[in-house]
């Protein structure tokens, strides 16, 4: 690849907590991914308006709230509907065992919880985005 993956890190709804959103986007950037973060309090159509426009490679999404069976879905379908549906979308945060097999037939890539080693984050990321530019 001849540039830098480029990662959108985002807090979709109203969670107010973003400590582990800029934990993951600092560790990112260190792992050398070029790294915009939307900042707390973002709706889907934000995200997928800002993940376009910065032609990005994927999509971190982070939630404590527990609105993630809702929100991340609609990240995915808003991407598919603006012919961006190869944009990879992966989530995290608090988000209980039972939801993780219901979000990946949504379209969620990968669901990473807390106690995740960021070397396993890299590794998707960098595995996913070159399956994908092939």
């Amino acid at each position: 690849m001849d540039r830098k993956i480029r990662v959108l890190v985002a807090k979709p709804g109203l969670d107010g907590h973003d400590r582990g959103a800029k934990f993951i986007a600092r560790a990112l950037r260190n792992a050398g991914m070029e790294v915009i973060y939307t900042g707390i309090r973002q709706s889907p159509e934000s995200i997928v308006e800002t993940a376009i426009q910065e032609d990005v490679d994927v999509i971190g999404l982070s939630l404590l709230s527990g609105a993630h069976n809702i929100l991340f879905p609609k990240v995915v379908t808003l991407l598919k509907e603006k012919n961006a549906g190869d944009i990879i979308v992966m989530g995290g945060g608090v988000i209980p065992v039972e939801d993780i097999s219901y979000l990946k037939e949504k379209g969620i890539q990968a669901v990473f919880t807390p106690g995740t080693k960021i070397g396993e984050i890299v590794d998707f990321i960098n595995e996913k985005v070159e399956k994908r530019n092939k």
